[in-house]
This record gives structure tokens, sequence and C-alpha cells, in this order.
């Protein structure tokens, strides 16, 4: 199992369309096969920074998943909502 984690910094008074857009991605993503769980986190000490956290089986569906048109549509649509690129880390569950 892998967990995916992306932190994005949000502009100014985009939060609640980000906030669609992550529910969006999160509700397409779960019906993907492979796709375990996905989280969608706020800071509480600073509103512009959102993390999604994303468990996959394998590293091949998420890459499959991270690649498909379906999930870029909606990620360019997230893009201009963003002030900074987004932090992507992929870590493996230890065993």
């Amino acid at each position: 199992m892998i967990k995916v984690m992306r932190e994005r910094h949000c502009k100014p008074d985009n939060g609640e369309e980000l906030k669609k857009l992550l529910e969006e991605l999160r509700s397409k993503a779960l019906q993907r096969n492979g796709s375990y769980s996905f989280e969608t986190l706020r800071s509480v000490d600073d509103h512009s920074v959102w993390l999604s956290i994303a468990s996959w089986t394998f590293a091949e569906e998420w890459e499959t998943w991270k690649n498909s048109p379906e999930r870029q549509e909606i990620i360019n649509k997230m893009v201009p909502l963003l002030s900074e690129p987004v932090r992507e880390s992929v870590f493996e569950v230890a065993r």
C-alpha cells in the first residue's frame, strides 16, 4: 500500500472553490481500482494550506489515476486557484 500526500496553497478567497474540486477529485478517485481512501485536510493555523492524503493498493494504480485525462481535467481547474506549485510525496507502508 502507498500513501500519496499532496500539499496545496490556495490563493485568498478561493478556498470554497478548491474544496469543491477536491471533493470531485475524491469522488472520482474512489471509483478507481486500487483506491482505498482519500482525505482532505485544511490547516488550522493557515487556512490557505490544504493537504490531500490518498491511499492506493499499488503504486501502478496511483500512476494510472495520476495520468488519467479525467483527473487532469480537474487538476487543470485547480491550478488558477493555487498560489504555488503542488508539493507531492509518495510513501509506502513500512512492514
